[in-house]
Parts: structure tokens; sequence; C-alpha cells
């Protein structure tokens, strides 16, 4: 085999795995489980799935305009049901919630 054959296979197989990767990504965000409200820690940020249903007594900086689909840790689209959030690893949680961590998102 020659040098350029072997450079060429190699970017083609770099290539193909790329493409791989970049599929497998939103399947697999897609397949995380949904955060569930009792979950430690978001017990512990007063999570909520729907930001209507905060209780404001405990939480007075809350605001029923604050989602999560808002807020700067929200990995997911604006208008996603639900997404990815930095704080709670390997979960989705609601476009629509809340938690006591919600910090507004730049822009």
């Amino acid at each position: 085999m020659s040098p350029s054959l072997n450079r060429r296979t190699l970017l083609l197989h770099a290539g193909g795995a790329a493409a791989v990767l970049l599929s497998v990504q939103p399947a697999a965000r897609a397949a995380a489980p949904k955060l569930e409200e009792s979950d430690p820690m978001a017990v512990g940020l007063g999570y909520r799935e729907d930001t209507h249903k905060v209780d404001d007594k405990k939480f007075p900086k809350h605001a029923e305009a604050q989602t999560c689909a808002s807020c700067q840790l929200f990995q997911g689209g604006p208008k996603d049901a639900a997404g990815p959030c930095s704080l709670f690893a390997g979960k989705q949680v609601a476009g629509g919630g809340w938690c006591s961590a919600w910090t507004k998102k730049a822009g």
C-alpha cells in the first residue's frame, strides 16, 4: 500500500467516525431520563416541572416568567419541552420548569 492510500483511508474512517458521533449525540440526549421532583438534588434546589407550581413563600425571588428554558444553565432550545441542564447531569428538565438556581439567559 502506498502512503497516500493509507492517509486517504485514515481520513475516510475519521470522517465516518465523526459523522456517527454527531448523529448519535441528539439520540443520546433524547434518551436521557426525566428529572423527577423527588430527586434529592431537585428537592434541595426546589425544582418543579411547572414554574406555576413553585411555592412563592418558600422562594420569594421566584417569578412565573422564570422557566428552565429561559435559564443560562438550560442546554436545550428556547422552545424545547425538555432538555439537559448543567446542574442535573444525565437528566432532562422540563422547559417550563424552575429551580432556585435559575439565572437569566444572556442576550
